[in-house]
């Protein structure tokens, strides 16, 4: 049984659900680590309200922290796959080298950079005195583990891009159910409150980031991890390719900062309750999110890869598939939403009003989700095959759209119009991702395969010229050789003349 997929050959419903699963669940569990840690970190008695608030804004922080992995890791990875499309093993080898490269100074400099500018980005961020404390407590020992979580992300991408989304899996995993397991440790049993969430997180991190360093290393992994052959045009194609996708999750944390800043600012005496509530809101939508994101990030490896050998038609089928399944996932997801958002509500607190306020912000932020799908699928469809410009396009124009209502509604209609903001977002970027991907996709393909054709012809009619060139210097090294043995049969007839008439002359005894 093989260990990974063929994303040349395997059938493409089948790679789809083959890849998209084991990523899906990926992100489920990513996603676990900071639910969690605001699970247990909101029952802390007498606390338990503001500590989860300074959590929640942390959470912008950490998402940006996180982003960098994407950077190197989504932008090298999409370049190997295409490589690996197109056979040029050795290629993609020096990619995944110089990406490494990249991810370990990233994680460095952003280590000591955040180390130093933390506490002006708690207050920045929607932190307030009564906030602060925790928020300090919890980003403070992130940071200090950012090296880990950054080169865990990031080299994780390169699994997938290999075919391996069950390794990438187990990559997660793992350090999730560490970090299950230690916060009930540092938290329950050791009291150790929010510094001891934040102290499991990092440790999970590090057995996450020694798994999948250590399976690249391996050699059940087909590009293996490598040091030397360092380029600075190859880093320059990874950083070109993978600033947008980093972008793009880097201003999500704005969003979460403009959600954070406009609810202290309108909600009064009731700010705190307003951010705490939209922190447990917030960790519902990563939930639908995160597995939404997972789907198409997690089958881009298909895209890059087939086009990079030229199967348009694998392709559009693939980009058919992952639109469906992310539609009827999100339609699911939605009527969980509704159905258990008091469920849900219940495991970050006890206290009444912040419950009702959080299961309601949960019903508002999800009512434009089934047509996120169709964003998602387009943007990560267009960044699979090299199209970042239309992928960053379409995600500024969403991220515009939330970032004006967010801060319009609410000098009109009160502080809980702020919830709205993600849904009359999601909507509308649904609807310029449909148009741009009718206009855009089917043309660029049919663009690809007309350039595949031209370059195949193109080197038929090359390779029939050197096989004209040979046959024709074959025959001319024939001619010359037909040459040399007349002359030399010529010599040989000379010869026997001579020796004839030497013979006639000789006088007999």
């Amino acid at each position: 049984m093989k260990l990974y997929n063929d994303l040349g050959r395997d059938s493409i419903v089948k790679l789809v659900f083959k890849l998209a699963i084991p990523a899906m669940l990926a992100q489920l569990i990513n996603v676990l680590y900071g639910i969690i840690d605001r699970m247990y970190i909101g029952h802390i008695p007498d606390i338990g309200e503001i500590a989860l608030a300074g959590v929640g804004v942390c959470a912008p922080i950490v998402t940006f922290l996180s982003s960098f992995g994407t950077l190197f890791g989504l932008g090298g990875a999409i370049i190997m796959a295409m490589h690996m499309g197109e056979d040029r093993m050795d290629k993609a080898k020096k990619v995944l080298a110089n990406s490494f490269l990249m991810l370990i100074i990233s994680s460095l400099v952003l280590t000591g950079v955040f180390l130093l500018i933390k506490d002006y980005l708690i207050m920045w961020f929607g932190g307030n005195a009564e906030t602060f404390i925790y928020a300090d407590q919890y980003l403070t020992i992130y940071t200090i583990g950012t090296f880990f979580a950054v080169m865990a992300l990031g080299l994780n991408f390169f699994i997938t891009a290999q075919g391996f989304p069950t390794i990438a899996m187990l990559t997660v995993a793992i350090g999730a159910v560490m970090n299950i397991v230690l916060d009930s440790i540092f938290i329950l049993v050791f009291d150790m409150g929010v510094k001891g969430a934040a102290i499991a997180t990092v440790i999970a991190q590090f057995i996450s980031c020694a798994f999948v360093v250590g399976f690249l290393f391996s050699s059940k992994s087909r590009i293996r991890l490598s040091f030397g052959g360092y380029n600075i045009r190859m880093i320059s194609k990874v950083f070109k390719l993978g600033f947008p996708p980093f972008l793009i999750i880097a201003l999500d944390s704005v969003l979460v900062i403009v959600l954070n800043a406009t609810l202290a600012k309108y909600g009064g005496d009731q700010g705190t309750a307003y951010v705490a509530a939209a922190t447990i809101a917030q960790s519902f939508l990563y939930l639908v999110i995160g597995p939404l994101a997972g789907l198409s990030g997690g089958t881009q490896a298909i895209l890059s890869y087939n086009l990079g050998a030229g199967s348009i038609e694998r392709i559009k089928k693939a980009e058919h598939v992952i639109i469906v399944f992310g539609l009827i996932f999100m339609a699911f997801m939605m009527g969980m939403a509704w159905l258990l958002a008091d469920i849900f509500v219940s495991m970050f607190t006890t206290d009444v009003l912040l419950s009702d306020l959080s299961a309601w912000a949960i019903k508002a932020l999800t009512i434009g989700i089934i047509p996120l799908a169709l964003q998602y699928a387009v943007v990560d469809g267009f960044t699979a095959m090299g199209k970042v410009g239309v992928a960053l396009y379409l995600s500024m124009f969403r991220k515009t759209i939330y970032i004006v209502c967010a801060l319009v509604m609410p000098i009109y209609l009160g502080a809980k119009s702020v919830f709205y903001a993600e849904g009359i977002s999601d909507i509308a970027g649904a609807i310029m991702s449909s148009i741009l991907f009718l206009l855009l996709f089917y043309k660029f393909l049919s663009k690809r395969g007309a350039a595949m054709n031209a370059g195949l012809d193109k080197d038929r009619k090359e390779i029939e010229i050197d096989k004209n060139a040979e046959i024709m210097q074959f025959n001319k090294q024939v001619t010359e050789l037909n040459v040399e043995i007349c002359q030399l049969n010529s010599e040989i007839f000379a010869k026997a003349e001579d020796n004839d008439q030497n013979e006639s002359v000789v006088p007999k005894n």
